[in-house]
């Protein structure tokens, strides 16, 4: 291997879910199988460097404009709702699953003092804000279902206690079709906590 070739696979390896042997084959694909390829993505990445923005409004993704779709569209304010994620990531997986129709808010992580990210780390600041302004009646916690997850929803949960808002959080448990044989402790626990009446 070449220092060239090495700075490029640990810079691949870098991203989420990229390995040493998927970097490895990335980087020997951009730059020996394809290299026409690489030219593509290099004018795709640095294109999207220079207009990928994020929403001032709720952290979503936006490209040269004020606003992201979503908050520009006065259908998604018609039910009140505001659902709030980790990351943008985590909005475009509601999006694509067709199931929720109001706004959103990025968070862009979640309450880790261990880690040292407090509020200040996070999208917090302009929460309240954006509850009165869009006359907020219900918040949707749609956290990761793990310590840092709870402790912000608690969290999140004390600070708008103040408010006239309904908080609620998404169920978690088995998923549709998953066996119990196969399910971990914590997800079982979810999905006794989250049942419902028949």
């Amino acid at each position: 291997m070449t220092p060239s070739f090495e700075a490029l696979q640990k810079q691949l390896k870098l991203l989420p879910g990229v390995g040493y042997r998927s970097a490895e084959r990335m980087a020997i694909h951009l730059l020996l199988e394809k290299p026409q390829s690489a030219e593509d993505l290099l004018a795709s990445i640095q294109a999207a460097i220079s207009r990928v923005k994020s929403c001032p409004n709720c952290g979503n993704i936006c490209e040269e404009e004020d606003l992201c779709k979503i908050c520009q569209n006065p259908k998604r304010n018609e039910d009140a709702r505001l659902c709030i994620v980790e990351h943008v990531s985590d909005l475009m997986v509601m999006e694509k699953s067709g199931s929720y129709d109001g706004l959103y808010h990025v968070l862009g992580g979640k309450l880790s003092p261990i880690n040292g990210i407090g509020p200040n780390d996070i999208n917090f600041a302009s929460l309240k804000p954006r509850i009165e302004k869009n006359s907020i009646s219900e918040i949707i916690l749609a956290l990761t279902n793990d310590i840092e997850g709870e402790a912000t929803c608690h969290y999140i949960g004390d600070a708008l206690s103040d408010m006239d808002v309904t908080i609620t959080r998404i169920g978690f448990g088995l998923p549709s079709g998953g066996s119990i044989l196969y399910s971990d402790p914590v997800t079982l626990k979810s999905a006794l906590d989250a049942r419902k009446s028949i």
